[in-house]
């Protein structure tokens, strides 16, 4: 960007606009209640202006780095440039909101005018600074191993509270203002090097940063007063699991796979048939859960191999165009199992419903229970129980693809010619890829199976305004990053997030998430979180730096 200020001059209306944009949430922004958030309080932020406040202290700090108040890394200005449009529009969205949600700008409070003039100085001195760029980044000192654990389990905790609050935004309003500024204050720490510094002590202390991101997850019940938020994770770290799954498919082994919300269908209704359901006709059950998420992985292991056996051999557009098949041909199936169409066996469009609450260990999961004076909800519970499955998911995804399985599943992924001709068996390696990916769907599909009391055939759509659906899962993959283990993970976050606050996209959303995932292979293709390698592939700057 062309600089119309000098240093000085920038830097002055940079502290400026970061002392004022701290202080204008302290003040309201409008006089009435009737905006979500409640924003007509002196002293005290609410809502939308929570978020302008934390971008403020974000802007602060990287303030003080280019002022040299705190040791300063090459990248600060950038930082500091991210920072304050993060800032921006989280201020402008709601400012923009309230206008045409009320009225006019007779609404507005002094507040919300000090509030939208601070961003604006904020950012025109943050884009009038030069540039750090080329600055040459001092040394990042290690701390001690405590100190690193300490502040690891700070930053998952901090990464929690972020989605907590995008999850419990209770209106549409705070959610657009949330969004934009979560995307710039991530990419803010990106360009400072922080992320980088805490990836490195991640690598340092894979054991320590794996159990507090766990620790860090636990907290998230304990935060709600009730289910609506919890039951909105609930779904997530369903489908973050079936993505995960997906993933080793995908990502690194690189096989197009569009029908793998199949095997999440076929674990859902292997756990319903031996629920001990009224509308089960196997009249059996119920199981207990550790027999029904091996049996579901096992018939889930074995659709993938029957699958998978005489197409795995195709390549490209092929393989993809009968996956697809395959994940029609089972909803097609499971629909006409009505005892006229074929057997008795799934009920046919009505599905098997009533599904019962799981009980394990005699803990039924249905039924509220009190754990460190906080009253858990059914949800609640059965978050507790989705993040051991997330936790399973996650330790074998890790540990395979740090074996010799999965270098040679990477291998696969970059050269499949080349690998054959090393010695890699291409079909034995794809087969084992496609089963266990199979098999970890069907492991989430028993427990979505009791979360929504239900198993019917409509769930399980090639594409639909719902999730869960093959294209929501390829999608999530593609927008967190492939061949990682955290971009599964936001991707299915972001997707189903954005719908669930967003009642209009629902109409839109096939269009719109063609249209994201236009724009992510223009400008990052790599994804959100990306692979290290793919990161150097995309980007020559990367690998010059």
């Amino acid at each position: 960007m062309t600089r119309v200020l000098n240093a000085t001059a920038a830097r002055t209306l940079t502290v400026l606009g970061t002392a004022l944009t701290l202080l204008s949430p302290f003040l309201p922004w409008t006089w009435t209640s009737a905006y979500p958030g409640n924003l007509t309080l002196y002293g005290y932020p609410g809502g939308s202006q929570t978020v302008t406040l934390a971008c403020g202290l974000l802007a602060a700090l990287f303030t003080a780095a280019v002022l040299g108040l705190w040791t300063p890394r090459a990248g600060a200005v950038r930082a500091l440039r991210a920072a304050s449009l993060a800032a921006l529009t989280a201020t402008w969205v709601t400012v923009v909101a309230i206008t045409v949600e009320l009225g006019g700008t007779v609404h507005l409070e002094p507040g919300a005018w000090l509030a939208a003039v601070a961003v604006l100085l904020l950012a025109a001195g943050a884009h009038s600074l030069p540039d750090d760029t080329a600055a040459d980044p001092p040394p990042a000192r290690t701390l001690p191993a405590p100190a690193e654990i300490a502040l690891i389990t700070a930053v998952f905790l901090a990464a929690m509270f972020v989605l907590a609050y995008g999850i419990t935004t209770e209106s549409a309003q705070d959610f657009l203002a949330f969004l934009p500024a979560a995307g710039f204050g991530a990419r803010a720490l990106a360009v400072s090097g922080l992320t980088g510094r805490i990836t490195a002590m991640n690598a340092r202390h894979r054991t320590a940063a794996a159990v507090a991101a766990f620790a860090a997850a636990l907290v998230f019940p304990f935060t709600q007063t009730g289910d609506q938020y919890t039951a909105i994770a609930d779904n997530i770290l369903v489908f973050a699991t079936v993505a995960l799954g997906l993933n080793i498919v995908v990502g690194l082994v690189g096989l197009l796979d569009l029908g793998y919300v199949a095997f999440l269908g076929t674990g859902a209704y292997t756990a319903a048939l031996v629920s001990g359901s009224t509308f089960s006709t196997f009249g059996v059950g119920p199981w207990p859960f550790w027999a029904v998420a091996l049996l579901g992985m096992a018939v889930s292991l074995v659709a993938g191999l029957v699958i998978g056996a005489p197409t795995l051999r195709l390549h490209g557009d092929y393989l993809a165009i009968v996956t697809l098949g395959f994940g029609e041909i089972f909803r097609i199936t499971v629909n006409n199992l009505d005892g006229t169409s074929g057997p008795l066996v799934t009920n046919g469009p009505n599905g098997i419903n009533s599904v019962p609450n799981l009980v394990i260990l005699g803990f039924d999961l249905g039924e509220p229970h009190t754990l460190l004076g906080v009253q858990f909800g059914r949800f609640a519970n059965y978050y507790l129980l989705l993040l051991v499955v997330v936790a399973i998911v996650v330790f074998v995804y890790a540990r395979m693809g740090d074996s010799r399985i999965g270098r040679a599943w990477i291998a696969l992924r970059e050269d499949e010619k080349a690998a054959t001709a090393m010695g890699i068996e291409g079909f034995r390696y794809k087969l084992l890829a496609f089963g266990l990916g199979a098999s970890l769907a069907g492991l989430a599909g028993t427990v979505m199976a009791h979360l929504q009391t239900n198993a019917v055939p409509e769930n399980y759509k090639f594409a639909d305004t719902a999730p869960p659906n093959s294209a929501f899962l390829l999608a999530a993959v593609v927008l967190g990053g492939m061949g990682t283990i955290s971009g599964p993970l936001v991707g299915a976050a972001l997707l189903y997030l954005i719908p669930a606050k967003f009642e209009f996209f629902a109409q839109y959303q096939m269009m719109l998430f063609g249209l994201a995932l236009i724009l992510m292979m223009r400008f990052r293709p790599e994804g959100l979180v990306p692979d290290r390698k793919h990161q150097l592939e995309f980007h020559d700057e990367v690998r010059t730096a």
